[in-house]
Parts: C-alpha cells; sequence; structure tokens
C-alpha cells in the first residue's frame, strides 16, 4: 500500500557547497513524500501526489519539514552512557573514562542494553543511519548490527581493532584482529540494510603489523569502507611521530600499511599539513567534522575549505561529541566556521547532516529526498519551543525559518522520525 506523507518538503538536487542556491535545492511549501515498500517512489507538490495515489494512507505534518533522516557519520554508540564527562585532552579522556567502559563490553548483555539506548537516542534526534566503532568484542559489533536489524536501520560498524598503548582487557593481536574483523565481515556485511567497516581505532593503538593485517584485509573487500581517526589533537600527532619516526606524517602511518583509499572515513582531520590534504584528495577519500567533539575536548577548529577537496561528513561523536543530536552538531559546525571566517548557510549545515554524510558514507540509497531512496525521514517542528517560534514567526524565507532550529533545537523539534516508511515516535502525527 502507498503511504503519503505530507509537509514541506526539503531535497536537494546539487551540492550546495559547489552550486548556488537556487540550482541546489527544491522546495515545497506543500509537499509530499510517496512510499512503498520502505522506499520513496515520488515527491513533490501535495494535491498532485493526492491525485496520483488517491487510495494512499495519508500522514499530514501540516507545516512541519520533512528532510532526509539525518546521517551520523562517526560515532562510538559503546561510549554512549560516558557522554558529556567532564573534561580532559584526549589521551586522558581515553584512559579515564573511554577505557573502562569499553571493557564492560566483553558482556554481550551489556553490550545490547547501551546498543538499543543510543539507537533510540539516536532515532529519538532523527538520526536515522550512523557509523560506528564497536569495541575489541565481536559480541558488540553483533550487539549494534542485531538492534538495528530490528529497527530495519542502515548502520555501518566494525569491531575496533587495538593491540598496544591500551589495557590488558582491551587489546587484540594484529592476527585475531584479522581474523576477528574477517569473520564479522562475511556474517554482516550486506545482510539486510549492514555494512560492516574496517576499523583500525587510531595508529597510536595499533602497530605496524595489525595496522598491515587490517590493510590486507581492505585489499580483499574493496567494497567495504574504512574507519579510523586523524590528526585530532596536536599532542596526538607528537605520539604518533614518536611511534612512526619513519613515517612522513601521521596520514602516512596509514598509507604505508595500505589503509589510505576512497572508502576511507578519518576521523577529526584537523591538523592536516598540505601534503595530507593533497592525498586524501587525490585518492577521493572522505573526512569526517565532529565539531562538538572537537569543542569540547579541546582538539581544534575544522577547515570546512576541505569541502571544495573531497567528500566531507558530519558526524556527533558520540561520546567525545557532547550531545546526539545532529541539529546541536550542525551549529556547532556553524560557530567553528564561523571562527575560521567563514559562515556555513543552513542549507549546507542541513546537506552537511544528510546527503553529504551519506556521500561520505558512498550510500546512495540514504541522505536523500529523492524516489529510489529509502524513506528514512525526519520531520522538523520549526516552532518546537517557545524561544524558536518567536524568531521563527519573523521570518522572510525558509531559511530564516529554519535556521533557529538549527541553532536552537533539539529531540523537542523531532516530530517524527520514519525508518523505511515506519514511524518511529508514536502519538505525535494525525493520520487522514
Amino acid at each position: 500500500m502507498t503511504s503519503l506523507i505530507l509537509g514541506q518538503t526539503l531535497a536537494f538536487t546539487a551540492d550546495p557547497f559547489a552550486t548556488d542556491l537556487t540550482d541546489a535545492v527544491v522546495h515545497h511549501r506543500h509537499g509530499a513524500v510517496a512510499v512503498e515498500d520502505g522506499r520513496i517512489v515520488a515527491t513533490g507538490p501535495a494535491d498532485r501526489l493526492r491525485a496520483d495515489y488517491p487510495g494512499a494512507k495519508v500522514t499530514d505534518h501540516g507545516q512541519n519539514l520533512i528532510l532526509p533522516g539525518f546521517v551520523d557519520a562517526h560515532v562510538h554508540y559503546p561510549q554512549t552512557a560516558i557522554i558529556a564527562s567532564w573534561g580532559k585532552r584526549l589521551i586522558d579522556w581515553l584512559n579515564t573514562y573511554t577505557f573502562p567502559e569499553e571493557a564492560r563490553f566483553g558482556d554481550p548483555a551489556y553490550a545490547g542494553e547501551i546498543a538499543n539506548r543510543y539507537l533510540d537516542l539516536a532515532l529519538a534526534h532523527g538520526t536515522t543511519s550512523a557509523c560506528s566503532f564497536a569495541t575489541i568484542h565481536p559480541a558488540s559489533v553483533d550487539a549494534v548490527f542485531e538492534a538495528a536489524a530490528t529497527r530495519d536501520m542502515a548502520i555501518w560498524a566494525g569491531k575496533t581493532c587495538m593491540d598496544r598503548n591500551a589495557p590488558d582487557t582491551l587489546r587484540d593481536t594484529a592476527q585475531s584482529a584479522y581474523d576477528d574483523s574477517a569473520a564479522l565481515l562475511s556474517k554482516w556485511h550486506g545482510a539486510g540494510r549492514a555494512r560492516y567497516v574496517i576499523t583500525p581505532r587510531f595508529a597510536p593503538t595499533s602497530t605496524p603489523d595489525q595496522l598491515s593485517a587490517l590493510g590486507a584485509l581492505w585489499s580483499e573487500n574493496p567494497d567495504c569502507m574504512m574507519q579510523t581517526h586523524l590528526s585530532e589533537q596536536t599532542d596526538e600527532i607528537a605520539w604518533v611521530r614518536d611511534l612512526f619516526p619513519d613515517a612522513r606524517d601521521y596520514l602516512d602511518t596509514y598509507e604505508t600499511h595500505g589503509l589510505l583509499g576512497e572508502r576511507g572515513l578519518y576521523g577529526h582531520s584537523i591538523h592536516l599539513t598540505d601534503r595530507e590534504k593533497d592525498r586524501l584528495s587525490d585518492v577521493g577519500a572522505a573526512v569526517i567534522h565532529c565539531p562538538t567533539s572537537n569543542t569540547f575536548i579541546g582538539s581544534g577548529l575544522f577547515d570546512m575549505g576541505m569541502t571544495a577537496r573531497m567528500r566531507v561528513g558530519l558526524a556527533t561523536d558520540t561520546g567525545g561529541g557532547s550531545s546526539f543530536s545532529m541539529l546541536r552538531t550542525m551549529a556547532a559546525a556553524y560557530e567553528v566556521a564561523q571562527l575560521r571566517g567563514t559562515a556555513l548557510h543552513p542549507a549546507q549545515l542541513l546537506y552537511l547532516a544528510t546527503e553529504g554524510s551519506a556521500r561520505a558514507l558512498m550510500a546512495d540509497d540514504i541522505g536523500r529526498l529523492t524516489p529510489g531512496a529509502m524513506a528514512d525521514l525526519v520531520v522538523l517542528d520549526l516552532a518546537s519551543t517557545d524561544a524558536i517560534a518567536q524568531r521563527q514567526a519573523q521570518a522572510d524565507d525558509l531559511w530564516e525559518a529554519v535556521f533557529p532550529t538549527i541553532m536552537m533545537g533539539d529531540d523537542r523539534a523531532v516530530a517524527q522520525t520514519y525508518v523505511a516508511g515506519r514511524p518511529m515516535k508514536s502519538g505525535l502525527s494525525r493520520s487522514g
């Protein structure tokens, strides 16, 4: 049966970082999305789609704004319970909070509890897909993929591999990292909406042998993504220099071991050298901007100028990031760009949180409001609080109406979240 979801609709037809807004966006003030079997089959003016699908079930969201569901391109779901832990620098933060919490994921029941908690929080904030690090425990990977499957969510995830500079309870070996990752990849990659991601945590916690083993696994499975961290903090970069004295720079520690490629996702990427930017651009890799994390842990200010050279995704970086909300993440991205002299347009922020992150993941069926894409949607109430409503009431155009929600919105602004056309929040829509 066809379903019609009505409201204002906003879709991207081009990259707003590369194209004039008039050519990059289609907005229908009275729009509709037609859904069949979990996929979008048509979008356009509501009157036209009502006529085209006369027997459809209709859900009317009034003047709320329908967008593609948010895509969070870099998270650590096992850090859900320690989000917003008081201020340490990166290495201290890992040792004080992250590693003790991740050690608990040897218990499959606990892993399942947190995986379900994380996905419920993500959906409440309008996030319909995420790319997550797990822990070294294979059960932590099973947990998040199993939890996602019950919700029909598209999830990218992988076993986090570490064989040095971590507690004994969180170390594997070069061989076990390869073997565990290969087995999990075989089990999950392409199973429903699950996609496996080869996952060395970062160069300091992997020996050269482990990096090479994971590079070999990637070469054997080139359709997989690979995710890691790159140049997050200056003291981290100095540590990498000490650990890899023969490397030209941080990125070279990955490239030398077969971990640089088009399907690579390099989280943070704040303090890059010109050579590193050139190499990332040359191979077509993606960098992932984690603005709330970068400010919360004091890492630095990401350079949005890289959007002209490579794919850029946007991410909360739960739990180094201080919010589950992609709205808050967009607001932080705006603030960081301002500090670097660039005022990001609301369209660019929404693009980063939807199609931009989907492009980073090389996924063409999410992050888009277009026929053929999965009907993963977020519906935003543009007057969700008194503070937002009084500003939105003064808006002269769509962007003035949307921007207050980007800057001040939270889960209260999410009127509904749809996954494969199925509403995931109850009691917030009216049908007719």
